[in-house]
This record gives structure tokens, C-alpha cells and sequence, in this order.
């Protein structure tokens, strides 16, 4: 991914499956595009899964902790308009 949108979510009763359905919502409606592909920092992971409906998981030192760099994964055939 070269491209994606930042969003940030401190919310401390949601977790990480919830924040990172909102960040593709709010994706979705802003570019008409759904997100295939999101980084996270480690610490956020915790053992949880690696894929969340069509969207992949990935850790990044360089996403801070509450943040998630969303986007469209361009190797993956997967990504679909709206």
C-alpha cells in the first residue's frame, strides 16, 4: 500500500475489530472503495487475528498505537468498488 487514510481511535472500550470496522466504514463512504489492507502498531495485535472480514491485518512500528493506516492493498485482486 503507498497510499491510505490515518485514523485514529482512542476509545477504550472498543476493540481493535471494532475500531478498525470504523475506519472502513468511514473509508468506504468517503472513497467508494472498501479497504482490503490495514497497519497497526504491534502493541494493539495481542494475539488477536490477522484478518478481519475482507481486510488484512499487519503490524508496523512506524503506525503509532491507536492509530491505523487503512487502505487498498494494490497486489490484492480483492478490493471491490463500493
Amino acid at each position: 500500500m503507498k497510499i491510505g487514510m490515518l485514523w485514529f481511535d482512542n476509545d477504550p472500550k472498543a476493540d481493535i475489530k471494532v475500531k478498525i470496522e470504523r475506519a472502513a466504514s468511514y473509508y468506504r463512504n468517503k472513497y467508494g472503495q472498501s479497504p482490503n489492507l490495514c497497519f497497526v502498531h504491534p502493541s494493539m495485535i495481542n494475539g488477536s487475528a490477522n484478518k478481519l472480514s475482507e481486510i488484512e491485518i499487519r503490524e508496523n512500528r512506524s503506525v503509532l498505537p491507536n492509530h491505523f493506516w487503512i487502505g487498498i492493498n494494490p497486489n490484492s485482486l480483492s478490493s471491490r468498488v463500493g
